[in-house]
Order: C-alpha cells, then structure tokens, then sequence
C-alpha cells in the first residue's frame, strides 16, 4: 500500500481535526470551565498544577472523543441538517471504522491520564465515559436531553473533587446541579438553531419540548444556576469578587435574553458561544475570591 503524500496526509488530519471539532474550541470551554470551579474550590483556591493540567488536557481529549461518538450515533442524521451536512462522517470522507478507532484512541489517551489520579477519580471516570457516550443517544426519547448533557459535561466536577481531596462532598453535586441548569439554558439557544431541521427529522431537544416557552425556559435556567452558585457562595463564606464574578455573568446572561427573544438563528448562536464568557466569569470570580482572601 503506498505511503500517502503529503498534501493527501495533511487533508486527512484535516479530516480528523474537524471530526474532533478541534476547529471549534466552545465545547471544550463549556467543559473546562466548571471543572476548573471544582479544581479551585476542592483546592481553596492553591489546587495542585499537576490536577490542574491533568484535568485541562483529558478535557480536551474527552470533549473530542465525545463529539467522534456523538457523530457516530447521528451520522444518520446529520446529513438532512444544515448545519451538520458537511460534518466527515456525514459526508463519507471518513468512514465509522475510522471513527470508531479514534474514538478509542482518545478515550485510552484520557484514561492513561486518570491513571496518576487516585482510584475515586479513576472510579468515577467509568462513569463518565458511560455517560459521554451514551448521551447521544438520548436525543432519540428523552425530551430534554440537554439534561443529560450537562451530566456529561460537568462530570469533571466530582472528579475534580475526588483528585484533590478524595472525596465527593455535597458542594460538588451543587455545582454538578448548576450545570445541568446551565447545560440546559445554552444547549437550548444551540437547539434552537437546528429546530426546524430536528423536528423534520424527529429529535428530541429542549427547544421543541419547551416550545414557544423556550425563552423563558432559559432564562429560568440562568436563574436557577445562579442561585445555586449563591447558595454554594453562602456555605464557603466566598466574598465580594465571586459575588461580583456571578452578577457579570448575570448581566452577560441578561445580554443572551436580548439576542434570542427574537428566535433568530444567528441570536441565538450568538448566545451559545456567549456562554463561554459566563463559564469565565464564575472562574475568575472564585480565583480572584481566594486569592483575596490569602493575600
């Protein structure tokens, strides 16, 4: 078999890298943000740089693993949607073997990682790989999988946890509790974009169950993750900047109500992307919180 040339090696790798959506970074920022508030809370504000790295680079592979095993589950799918016809695996320019492959490949690269973490962490990280690859699926009965999605990508919460103190304490199934309510709020603003073209072809999301409420349903969302934030700010005796850190993320949020109350699709993912400014909001306000509090 001939070795491949160049151009043809690096058109492959193209391939493979918007397969993993390594062009499109917000994935992985949504995922990365609230573990980074489990790292530095578990942590009080001085987490070990050895999790901190652990925890940023396996975000960065289970994010791509999950969106090879969700583009195997919808290649079905995706084809007869606008904004995911051209995705590798729609389009035949890769095949499922190949798919699958680096799929595991991706998902064995982010377990090796796991495996200088005590065995909670590597416990729990079962878990979450059951549940990133099996949320695809969940888009075919459940009626908010978006749900079911914020487990997914706030798994790195107990895990963060369990690396730094062993444990999984009531803070971080709140913090989990508000990513789900914030998983919900985004995930919908990004269903809301495809809704003509899933109820066309008979996905479930939050943004066709809520129907005309689905704004409100958002904004309810917001509401409700701040206030969960607050209370965990409340039980840790947390300071002015986090309070200061959730209020820009409220006004940021209030930002997101502007841009979608119109339902128009560039809005609306207008304020999914958004959401990565509100992820970094909160970080910077827990950061900034305990570093006051040890200066």
């Amino acid at each position: 078999m001939p070795l491949m040339n160049t151009a043809a090696l690096k058109a492959r790798i193209d391939l493979y890298e918007r397969l993993m959506r390594l062009d499109k970074p917000i994935g992985t920022l949504l995922l990365l943000w609230p573990t980074l508030w489990a790292v530095w809370i578990a942590g009080e504000g001085r987490p070990r740089w050895e999790v901190v790295a652990i925890f940023a680079l396996g975000t960065l592979l289970m994010r791509s693993a999950g969106c090879v095993m969700n583009d195997m589950a919808d290649r079905g799918f995706d084809p007869h949607v606008e904004r995911t016809r051209k995705r590798p695996l729609a389009t035949g320019e890769v095949s499922l073997a190949e798919a699958a492959a680096l799929a595991a490949v991706l998902a064995l690269l982010a377990f090796a990682l796991v495996l200088f973490l005590n065995f909670l962490t590597i416990a729990l990280s079962f878990a979450a790989l059951f549940v990133a690859a099996s949320y695809p699926f969940t888009k075919r009965f459940f009626a908010i999988p978006q749900a079911y999605l914020g487990i997914a990508f706030g798994f790195g919460i107990p895990m963060g946890f369990a690396a730094q103190v062993d444990a999984v304490p009531l803070t971080a199934w709140l913090l989990l509790a508000a990513n789900v309510f914030w998983a919900i709020a985004y995930d919908t603003e990004y269903a809301m974009v495809d809704r003509d073209d899933d109820l066309a072809i008979g996905i479930r999301t939050s943004a066709i169950t809520f129907g005309r409420f689905e704004v409100t349903a958002v904004m309810g969302c917001y509401a409700a993750m701040l206030a969960i934030l607050v209370g965990i700010g409340a039980m840790h005796g947390f300071g002015p900047a986090y309070y200061a850190g959730l209020w820009v993320a409220a006004v940021m949020m209030g930002y997101h109500y502007v841009w979608i109350r119109g339902r128009s699709r560039e809005g609306c993912f207008r304020a999914f992307n958004h959401n990565n400014w509100v992820g970094g909001a909160i970080f910077a306000g827990i950061a900034i919180d305990y570093w006051m509090q040890g200066s």
